[in-house]
C-alpha cells in the first residue's frame, strides 16, 4: 500500500480538496481501504470526513425523514423512526455485511461502493482485462464467470452490478440524495444517482468507469425519505448464505393499498445492474391487484422478459421474480 498523508476536515467544505485520485474524502473506511489494498485507489491523501458534526443525524423533519451520510447502517437499522416509517430501508440496511462492519460503514459510503465482479476486485496488477482497472484492455467478465453480474443495463464494456442493499431500499422509497460540492448544494432522486454502462455510453462518458452522477468535489450531504402514511414495504435479499454476504439478487417494495388492493406499487431490484432497477411496467399492472405473490409474480416475470441476462446468469430472471414477488406479499402483510 502506498504510503499516504491524513487530515481531519472540519467542515464539510473540507472534502472539495478530495476531488481527485490523490486526494480522497474517508468516512468509515470499509469500501476505500479495500480499494487501497487491492490497488483500485492510491491517493497520496485522505481527507478524514467522519468526525463531521450533524451528518450522522436521523430527524423527522417537514414530511420526511433526514438521514445524514455518516449515520451507520445499524443504527439506521435500528432507529425507532426509520422502522416505523420506512421499514425496506431498515430491513435493507441490517442485511448488510456483518454487524461489526455495519457499525463503522456510513450509508454514505455505502452507495458508493463498486462493483463485487470477481475480476476487478482481484489484487495489482490483474492477470485478466479489466476496462474498470485498465480502460481499453477489455472485460473478462463478459464471456467469463458472470454469474453474479448484470441482467440489465450493460454493454460490452462492462457487465458489473453496484451491489449495495440501502441503496436499493432508498429508490424503492422514492428518496433523494443530497449533495455538497464547489458549486453549492443540489439534490438529485437516488433512482437517478447511479449510471448503467448505456446510461454512461449515452452521456459520452466511459460505460465501464462512470458510475455515479458525483461531479468533482462533490459527498454526499444526506437523504430525503418522504414520510407517506399507510405506506408498507419489505426488503428480500437473496445470497448464498445467511451471513457477511452479497447478493446474487434482491428486491424492495413499497405499497400503499387501498380496500386490501395496490393502490400504488414502487418495485426496486437490486444486483442485476450497475443502479437500482425500477421495474416501472410491473409498477403500473399491480395497481388494482391484491399484494400477494400468486397475483404478482406472473406481472413481474413479464416485466423482466426484457432482461439481457449473460451467458451464466440467466437464473437472475427467475430469481428476481421470485424475490420482488416475494417482497410485494411481505410488505402486504404476508407472514
Amino acid at each position: 500500500m502506498r504510503n499516504f498523508a491524513y487530515a481531519v476536515a472540519a467542515r464539510p467544505e473540507d472534502a472539495f480538496a478530495a476531488s481527485d485520485d490523490e486526494t480522497m474524502p474517508i468516512a468509515g473506511g470499509t469500501e476505500l481501504l479495500n480499494w487501497m489494498r487491492l490497488g483500485i485507489a492510491a491517493p497520496a491523501k485522505l481527507v478524514d470526513i467522519g468526525r463531521l458534526e450533524g451528518l450522522d443525524r436521523i430527524e423527522r423533519v417537514d414530511g420526511r425523514l433526514e438521514i445524514g451520510a455518516l449515520a451507520t447502517l445499524n443504527r439506521i437499522g435500528e432507529d425507532p423512526a426509520v422502522r416505523e416509517h420506512a421499514a425496506v430501508l431498515s430491513q435493507a440496511a441490517l442485511a448488510a455485511a456483518s454487524a461489526q462492519v455495519r457499525n463503522r460503514a456510513t450509508i454514505g459510503g455505502n452507495v458508493l461502493q463498486k462493483t463485487r465482479c470477481a475480476y476487478f476486485r482481484a489484487e495489482a496488477p490483474l492477470p485478466w482485462p479489466c476496462n474498470k482497472r485498465a480502460p481499453g484492455t477489455g472485460c473478462a467478465a463478459l464471456d467469463g464467470a458472470n454469474e453474479r453480474l448484470a441482467i440489465f443495463g450493460w454493454t460490452d464494456a462492462c457487465v458489473a452490478t453496484q451491489p449495495s442493499d440501502p441503496v436499493v431500499a432508498l429508490a424503492a422509497l422514492d428518496a433523494e440524495v443530497e449533495l455538497l460540492g464547489p458549486s453549492g448544494r443540489r439534490v438529485l432522486p437516488v433512482a437517478e444517482f447511479h449510471l448503467t454502462q448505456e446510461d454512461a455510453a449515452a452521456a459520452g462518458r466511459d460505460p465501464a468507469r462512470a458510475e455515479t452522477r458525483l461531479e468533482r468535489g462533490e459527498v454526499i450531504l444526506a437523504y430525503r425519505v418522504p414520510i407517506r402514511d399507510g405506506m408498507r414495504s419489505a426488503y428480500v435479499k437473496v445470497r448464498e448464505r445467511a451471513s457477511y454476504e452479497y447478493a446474487l439478487v434482491s428486491a424492495a417494495a413499497a405499497l400503499d393499498l387501498d380496500g386490501g388492493r395496490i393502490a400504488r406499487a414502487s418495485v426496486v431490484l437490486g444486483s442485476v445492474a450497475q443502479k437500482p432497477w425500477h421495474l416501472a411496467e410491473a409498477e403500473a399492472r399491480l395497481i388494482g391487484q391484491p399484494p400477494t405473490r400468486e397475483a404478482a409474480l406472473p406481472i413481474l416475470k413479464a416485466a423482466l422478459a426484457a432482461a439481457r441476462p449473460l451467458s451464466r446468469n440467466g437464473y437472475k430472471v427467475t430469481m428476481a421474480a421470485g424475490a420482488a414477488a416475494r417482497a410485494i406479499a411481505l410488505a402486504g402483510g404476508e407472514a
